[in-house]
């Protein structure tokens, strides 16, 4: 079996291929029409999340048997075409859950402690401890939509708290357990104190917080999101930080995620939030740790394994 490595991957990856005699190509540096021109030769493909495979660039995998995702979100992979084509598709959303559920509640405390505020002013001179008086996450109702690996994965580490969580997840039934209750959207909309995102990128979750989302919640409320940027309207955060609607935000992920190149309403909504001191912002890190980029490759592995 030939594969193609088109992505950086953590090295322990080559031994883990080696000890079960499968071919691959390492190269990170390809780019779509690199990857396209390539892959008539291999039958199995990794990628991270540089590429979208669609169905012109799948087109050219004649032998294609599976495609490795070296990570949790499948939004970049037409699943239409993939099943069409009968090819497997492997994903490494119990590599990063630890991750992401550490980053969620780093970030959460951050915020509600001033870490990041505290910080820059006492490295300024400034002791204010009354103007950094912080928030305690013990007795806080969190909602968590989106109740799989990263969900669930958060919702245990929330259990030591003292929360109160409760979570919805459109495609699954009977998944309450003794971290998390089982709840309707509605249901979380009225309690939640802290909506904490879990959910893919599809067409039925894009722009799911938005004005209508925000206004329909009973209690202002702090949001987290470490799932996809466009999950989230970023003009509607600034509007109920503004409103005081919503209290803070821990944002992993935006909207449109080349700093550089955003449109004139994406930096004026980035602006507000990159100044705001109820707000935390890390580089789509949540998942993104040492332990992790080596247990997704074994997790992988694991998985095409069996399945062969």
């Amino acid at each position: 079996m030939k594969i193609l490595i088109a992505d950086s991957m953590h090295p322990s990856l080559f031994d883990m291929l080696e000890t079960r005699g499968w071919e691959y190509a390492y190269h990170p540096e390809y780019r779509r029409e690199d990857i396209k021109a390539a892959l008539l030769e291999y039958e199995g493909l990794f990628i991270r999340s540089k590429t979208l495979l669609d169905q012109e660039l799948l087109a050219a995998g004649k032998k294609l048997r599976f495609i490795a995702r070296a990570g949790a979100g499948l939004d970049l992979i037409d699943l239409k075409v993939v099943k069409e084509m009968r090819i497997e598709v492997f994903h490494a959303g119990k590599g990063n859950r630890d991750a992401v559920a550490e980053q969620a509640l780093g970030m959460l405390l951050s915020l509600f402690n001033n870490l990041l505020k505290a910080d820059r002013e006492v490295r300024q001179g400034i002791w204010d401890r009354e103007g950094n008086r912080g928030i305690e996450l013990m007795g806080k109702t969190v909602g968590l939509i989106g109740y799989g690996n990263n969900g669930s994965a958060t919702a245990k580490r929330l259990s030591g708290f003292g929360c109160e969580v409760l979570a919805y997840d459109k495609y699954r039934d009977h998944y309450g357990d003794q971290y998390a209750t089982e709840s309707s959207m509605e249901e979380i909309t009225q309690k939640a104190d802290i909506f904490s995102l879990h959910v893919p990128l599809t067409d039925l979750s894009r722009y799911l917080i938005d004005d209508d989302f925000i206004a329909k919640c009973a209690k202002p409320f702090f949001l987290v999101n470490l799932s996809r940027g466009e999950i989230v309207k970023l003009d509607a955060v600034v509007k109920g930080l503004q409103s005081g609607k919503i209290r803070g935000a821990c944002l992993d992920v935006l909207e449109n995620e080349k700093i550089g190149k955003l449109t004139s309403a994406q930096q004026e909504a980035f602006d507000y939030l990159r100044a705001s001191d109820h707000v935390v912002l890390t580089p789509h890190i949540g998942g993104w740790t040492h332990e992790s980029y080596v247990r997704i490759n074994e997790v992988l592995v694991q998985q095409i394994e069996e399945w062969l």
